[in-house]
């Protein structure tokens, strides 16, 4: 996928910590995509779906009150099918098996370890949009 297509493309962000999500916006305009809605957790990130129809959605694991898991599992069973069907890629500074064995089965395009590489962002972002 050519950085002209990034531009088209819709992301929301969703991180508790203002520190990463900021970072994450960067990196993501770094790459060519400016079209980035953040939210603070899985509740307000359901909420701004609805109105942003991101074409993808990069969420943290975990956060409070609801974390990264809660939320795609609500997702999935929203009525909604751009909800339900919404491409997720899970970011969490937290590689163990047993993360990862939670967040895989979701039907998730894959779980990168934070901070976020440029290079493996858009290698992710390009696979999940195929």
């Amino acid at each position: 996928m050519a950085s002209m297509a990034f531009s088209l493309v819709r992301v929301l962000v969703v991180d508790d910590d203002p520190v990463m999500r900021d970072f994450v916006v960067n990196t993501l305009r770094r790459i060519g995509i400016q079209h980035v809605e953040t939210a603070v957790d899985g509740a307000s990130a359901l909420r701004t779906m609805i109105s942003f129809k991101p074409d993808l959605v990069l969420t943290d694991v975990h956060m409070q009150p609801m974390d990264g898991l809660a939320f795609v599992e609500k997702m999935r069973k929203h009525s909604n099918p751009l909800v339900s069907g919404m491409k997720v890629i899970f970011m969490s500074a937290d590689s163990s098996t047993g993360t990862l064995g939670q967040a895989l089965p979701l039907g998730t395009f894959g779980y990168i370890v934070k901070p976020p590489r440029v290079e493996t962002l858009k290698a992710r972002i390009e696979q999940a949009l195929k």
